[in-house]
């Protein structure tokens, strides 16, 4: 009886047809439903707490988790002229963007950021592509977040060493309020010594709070139009590490 009732063929939705909350919004857009994002955040979060050097995880952490700090960031763009511009433009840093700052002289920011990139062997191309973030431009908003990181390291002097990552990460957190941020601290220094532990906690985070409440909105700056300028010299002038 069952066999012979007749019925219509599973067929999958196109996209234009899929639920509003479903539907691909840019190229590397992965919609998830609630319990696809939940499980995906606390995958990604207990897998950073092991492994926080594993950019991908921090980055789906980051995406799932960082929502209401990424709406807040965006309102502090449209606040000044420059930010409004990053978000209308959408500039990218890409492998282009380095070598064409290779002949800047090392005491421009420009300079100093190629010799920065070069030394490590560091490409802008590495960053992972944001794909969880379900609106156009808080994605963009989240990868500038990831691309000018480097930038961060330049004009805070910031090494790139274990303490480094862990005290600018920290400075991140008070600036965006990205809960990724605090995570990746929480979980990082327990890579550390004791001895390190000790001056992260009494020297590096009373320095990142005093370097982000000094600073402006970090993401609100357009640093391409800075290139050629010198680190110390405003907008890029901030509390060294």
């Amino acid at each position: 009886f069952f066999l012979a009732w007749p019925c219509r063929p599973i067929r999958r939705l196109a996209c234009d047809e899929a639920p509003p909350d479903m539907r691909k919004l840019y190229d590397a857009h992965v919609p998830l439903t609630a319990v696809q994002r939940a499980a995906v955040a606390l995958g990604s979060a207990a897998g950073s707490l092991v492994r926080p050097d594993r950019a991908d995880l921090v980055a789906s952490l980051g995406e799932t988790t960082g929502h209401a700090a990424l709406r807040r960031i965006r309102a502090q763009m449209l606040r000044t002229e420059e930010g409004r511009a990053i978000l209308n433009y959408k500039p990218r840093i890409t492998d282009a963007t380095l070598r064409g700052l290779e002949d800047l002289p090392a005491c421009t920011f420009g300079g100093a950021y190629a010799q920065f990139m070069r030394k490590r062997r560091f490409t802008p191309g590495e960053r992972p592509q944001v794909r969880f973030v379900d609106d156009c431009e808080l994605a963009y908003v989240a990868q500038r977040y990831r691309e000018v990181h480097d930038f961060w390291h330049v004009v805070f002097a910031c090494p790139t060493t274990l303490l480094g990552e862990l005290s600018l990460k920290t400075l991140e957190f008070f600036q965006t309020g990205l809960p990724m941020c605090f995570l990746a601290v929480a979980g990082g220094q327990f890579r550390l010594d004791r001895t390190q532990r000790k001056i992260l906690r009494q020297h590096y985070i009373p320095w990142a709070s005093r370097a982000a409440k000094e600073a402006q909105c970090l993401l609100a700056i357009h640093y391409e139009k800075h290139f050629q300028v010198g680190t110390r010299r405003k907008p890029l002038s901030f509390l060294s590490f």
